[in-house]
């Protein structure tokens, strides 16, 4: 069931908070905690099987809200944008009086990745 840990947990990054409180709870020992599901059930004091459908209906609002919004895939997108403009503001670094300029791909990228996460 973990197989897609880190894309589920940068899902619940974005969108945790639109989960309920139970969802969140189970997301967070399961994933963060690395309890099994017979632990979770055992400290919650429900079945097993009840984690597991509460995971995996988790897992489904996740992957749905991202399929409607998209918001992770553009800011992996944004993230991506930001490192080319780091690796070409290197260069700009180098070049006579490139400096401010570098400075200015950076003072760019350092907004992209604090206006929208990643």
């Amino acid at each position: 069931m973990k197989t897609d840990a880190l894309s589920m947990t940068l899902l619940f990054d974005f969108y945790g908070d639109l989960l309920t409180d139970k969802q969140k709870t189970y997301f967070d020992l399961y994933y963060n905690q690395d309890l099994s599901l017979a632990e979770i059930a055992e400290n919650e004091g429900v079945s097993r099987q009840g984690v597991y459908d509460a995971l995996k209906r988790t897992e489904r609002t996740l992957r749905e809200l991202e399929d409607v919004t998209g918001c992770v895939a553009k800011a992996l997108e944004r993230a991506k944008v930001a490192a080319e403009l780091r690796k070409i503001a290197a260069d700009v670094a180098r070049l006579p009086n490139g400096s401010p300029l570098s400075d200015a791909i950076e003072s760019v990228c350092g907004r992209l990745e604090d206006e929208h996460g990643i």
